[in-house]
């Protein structure tokens, strides 16, 4: 981990300069797969944050970044996403010294990163206002303006392709960002400031605040120089963030958790489904919000495909992250594994049937790591049919039909995502036009554009990230009247 520790900044990234912390601490950044230490970083609190706003503020006041021009901040995007690809698999192994994800998924989640800021990069000359031809004696057009400083608030299990999905559109339409990555995972959000730096920047257009949600996180949420807060994170967390921006009436965008069903019909390419199943639920270890954690498989295929999954599921490769031939790296900490485990325990005491895992790996004496576990018989009233796990476990329910196959996904406090697999096309858009969920996809599990808005409903949040609805979130609306009689 050589390289992972002599390439992670290690300050804060404040006004366009790296400084130290007015707190005077650091913490320690852990690689979950040897249990030690990769680096000493930084501990930001509420001083840093308020430094931090201010020179947000300063930047966004003076007009450093919005009256630059659209075009000179595509221009200056595009050259961050070329620097970005330029360094790529230097994020790539601080992602997996950091995450636990192995090479292949860190690569993906970079690439993606890099896409998606070029992506946004385009929108910058492309959002516009409207022209209103209401009025014959009048010029009545609309607007559209940047919020002001965005309060971005990121997770653990994608650090830097979730802060793109934040940053980059809040760039493009002329916003100014504090972020403020988890404390589990900041090295690649510091290590994208040095990127954000040489491409050149206006000082305070980005800074970077790393430290605890409950100096850092709520110091952002209650400062009344942020306008809007871009949250991503567990659904409880979402909703404390809402309580607390309501104080100051922020402008709030939630990607919260999710519980997502994964529909098999009996008429679908079992092996197909097999292979999208298993992807959905062990990518990334499990560590996805959209995670297809609930698997529903029609009751004449079930014991068929239960038998493909397990027997793929045991043969998934589980180690180091850094080997090639690793298919499955380790939980992000110890606390994350003793929850998932505890969540195993739950469903053998309320009676689902452990068909494979539910332990962790006899040849592993160190790291968080976990089998691949799949229980079957699952009731969608089970503890592990109903709470978000964000770790390697499979629930496989059973259905009837098409109607008792989307009460049974609906029946859920969540909304994230979900997926159909089958050959017949009418049964397909039926079933993804009843699911309540943000995304569905149909024969595939797990893919993103940067052009495809993803979020969720009910208790998985609001807003759209990617897309072109990704961009109203960051903006608002000035309307102008001009009197021509």
């Amino acid at each position: 981990m050589g390289l992972a520790a002599t390439a992670a900044p290690r300050k804060l990234f404040i006004g366009g300069q790296w400084v130290e912390p007015a707190t005077g601490r650091s913490f320690s950044v852990v690689n979950p797969a040897t249990e030690e230490a990769i680096v000493e970083v930084a501990e930001g609190g509420a001083q840093d944050v308020d430094a931090a706003v201010q020179a947000a503020r300063k930047a966004f006041d003076e007009g450093k970044w919005a009256s630059l021009g659209p075009g000179e901040r595509a221009r200056l995007m595009g050259k961050a996403a070329d620097l970005l690809e330029s360094k790529l698999d230097e994020f790539v192994h601080l992602e997996t010294a950091n995450c636990g994800k192995t090479l292949a998924e860190s690569r993906i989640e970079l690439t993606l990163a890099a896409e998606v800021l070029r992506y946004f990069a385009g929108w910058a000359t492309k959002h516009s206002g409207e022209t209103i031809p209401s009025r014959p004696q009048a010029l009545l057009y609309t607007m559209r303006e940047p919020v002001g400083v965005v309060g971005a608030i990121t997770p653990w299990n994608f650090p830097l392709l979730l802060a793109m999905w934040k940053v980059a559109p809040a760039l493009a339409t002329g916003n100014t960002i504090v972020h403020k990555p988890a404390t589990l995972t900041p090295l690649t959000a510091l290590k994208f400031a040095e990127v954000v730096q040489a491409a050149g920047f206006p000082e305070g257009v980005f800074n970077v605040v790393p430290g605890p949600g409950a100096t850092v996180g709520e110091a952002i949420l209650a400062h009344p120089g942020v306008d809007k807060v871009a949250f991503t994170g567990d659904s409880a967390t979402g909703k404390r963030v809402m309580r607390a921006c309501a104080d100051t009436l922020k402008k709030v965008s939630l990607e919260l958790g999710g519980k997502s069903p994964n529909i098999v019909f009996a008429d679908a390419d079992l092996d197909a489904a097999a292979r999208g199943a298993l992807n959905a639920i062990f990518y990334n270890k499990g560590e996805v919000c959209a995670a297809g954690s609930r698997l529903f498989v029609e009751e004449a295929v079930k014991e068929d495909l239960l038998g493909r999954l397990v027997d793929r599921a045991k043969k998934t490769v589980v180690g180091d992250p850094l080997d090639k031939g690793t298919r499955m790296g380790p939980v992000i900490s110890k606390t994350q594994l003793e929850k998932v485990l505890s969540y195993v325990e739950a469903g053998k005491k309320e009676g689902a049937r452990l068909s494979t895992g539910g332990d962790r790996p006899s040849h592993l004496s160190k790291g968080y790591f976990m089998n691949p576990t799949i229980f079957a018989d699952v009731k969608n009233s089970m503890k592990i049919a109903r709470e978000e796990i964000f770790g390697p476990v499979l629930s496989v329910l059973s259905f009837k039909d098409v109607g008792d196959a989307v009460a049974q996904a609906n029946d859920t406090m969540y909304g994230l995502a979900a997926a159909v697999w089958t050959k017949d096309v009418k049964k397909a858009h039926r079933v993804a036009r009843a699911i309540k969920a943000g995304t569905v996809w149909v024969n595939a599990y797990n893919l993103y554009d940067a052009a495809l808005p993803f979020g969720g409903t009910k208790q998985s949040g609001f807003g759209r990230e990617l897309g072109r609805d990704a961009l109203d979130p960051y903006t608002q609306t000035k309307s102008v009247w001009i009197d021509l009689s």
